[in-house]
């Protein structure tokens, strides 16, 4: 779960089955009552009718803590870490950081830095589309050494460099403006 909508439904789905909750949070669930095989299933089923999927093994659900401590991290912290990422997400999670780059890798068909590093681009992107700060701003905003560090990294992954990418951002505004 990754936004307030998938919460609410989720809280709609528990009371629906009249199950109490204690937390509801991004991708996990705690409840009061335990669950039968029936209300498992009908919660399952409920979930996967509004696009949500119930994910009950171990691995899984490790796999979305790593993925929502990383977007939580790039898209609601503005304080830099005090320690490495690596050591930051094992302290979070409790898990070795190997043995969660293992796992996350074997999963989802990337490394876990990969996945990082997608986020802080996209959060940048986000940034240069809102125009309201330099890239120098933005660099120290999402904690990189430097702007030609943000510029190599966002043209790796982009194809753009940051400045192109917003000429095009101001060049389709301008295209819309003459509609």
């Amino acid at each position: 779960m990754v936004c307030i909508r998938c919460k609410m439904v989720v809280k709609e789905e528990l009371r629906k089955l009249g199950l109490h909750y204690v937390v509801v949070d991004l991708g996990e669930v705690e409840i009061m009552e335990n669950l039968s095989a029936v209300q498992h299933d009908q919660f399952r089923d409920a979930l996967v009718k509004s696009g949500l999927e119930l994910m009950d093994d171990k691995r899984s659900v490790l796999i979305q803590k790593i993925k929502n401590v990383i977007i939580d991290l790039i898209h609601y912290s503005e304080e830099p870490l005090e320690v490495k990422f690596s050591e930051f997400l094992s302290q979070k999670l409790g898990h070795d950081y190997g043995y969660l780059a293992n796992l996350f890798s074997e999963t989802q068909g990337t490394t876990i830095e990969k996945f990082y590093i997608s986020h802080k681009i996209e959060r940048v992107k986000e940034l240069l589309v809102y125009n309201e700060l330099t890239l120098t701003q933005i660099a120290y905003q999402m904690h990189y050494s430097s702007v030609a560090h943000l510029s190599s990294q966002f043209k790796k992954v982009t194809g753009l460099t940051p400045s192109h990418f917003k000429q095009l951002r101001d060049k389709r505004r301008n295209m819309l403006e003459d509609v």
